[in-house]
């Protein structure tokens, strides 16, 4: 359960979440590395750090959290890759790709892995990877992994294929639902209250090879009319029956 489901909350409120609902894996935003007591309460409950959000902007940033992400044992970071301005994909892609290049060897001596995702082009003031074509794409060009997040490329064409093209490098799966016609952004909803088609995906992606976890992020109007505790809980059931059935 990412914590941008709860985001807002202090630390001790998480607290209270993570063991209501029985969570051991944690996914956190970048920010929250800097709390004092993370570190305690993370080997004081056992929890294993297994992502962390970051909105890339510099290469001594990156390299900060990095940091902090090895001093919790996070397993990989994720990121944004900073908006382009009026450059070019392309141009864009390659001062990205610059920019972090100096982080991917501290990240590998660290044990952290290095990330991207996809985003809707809503996001174009902080991200340049719109698609999964694309964010696969600059993933190879920038030597790092990719993030997956469902509810931003259900609909591509050939996902399939992109999938399994994809297999090697990615690090994260994050699973929402849509309803469709919902205009209400961010418009996400619990899984299996929608129409994406979750568990044919996550079959798709453990076949192709996939071993890390399935990370649940939940914003929006319909979790907030149901309650973020609510939907988190039902997520976390619906999610883990489906996993169950598919032997995960």
């Amino acid at each position: 359960m990412h914590s941008v489901t709860f985001l807002g909350a202090p630390l001790g409120e998480l607290q209270s979440h993570w063991q209501s609902l029985g969570l051991r894996r944690l996914s956190l935003i970048d920010g929250q590395l800097a709390e004092p007591q993370l570190a305690q309460l993370v080997a004081q409950h056992g929890y294993s750090v297994d992502s962390v959000y970051h909105l890339f902007s510099s290469t001594a940033e990156l390299a900060r959290v990095i940091d902090d992400a090895a001093a919790v044992n996070a397993r990989v970071v994720y990121m944004l890759t900073g908006g382009r301005g009026d450059l070019s994909w392309e141009q864009a892609a390659d001062r990205f790709c610059a920019a972090v290049a100096p982080c991917i060897g501290q990240a590998e001596r660290a044990g952290v892995g290095l990330a991207i995702e996809n985003a809707s082009a809503m996001y174009a003031d902080m991200h340049i990877a719109h698609t999964l074509r694309d964010t696969v794409a600059l993933a190879e060009m920038a030597g790092l992994g990719i993030c997956i997040d469902l509810f931003h490329c259900w609909a591509e064409a050939g996902l399939a294929e992109l999938v399994q093209r994809a297999a090697p490098i990615i690090r994260q799966i994050q699973l929402s639902d849509y309803v469709l016609g919902d205009r209400a952004l961010p418009a996400r909803a619990v899984p299996g209250d929608g129409a994406i088609p979750i568990e044919r995906f996550v079959a798709l992606a453990l076949a192709a090879g996939y071993q890390h976890g399935f990370d649940l992020e939940l914003l929006g109007p319909r979790i907030e009319a149901e309650g973020r505790f609510a939907a988190a809980r039902r997520a976390c059931e619906t999610v883990s029956d489906m996993l169950e059935r598919l032997g995960a």
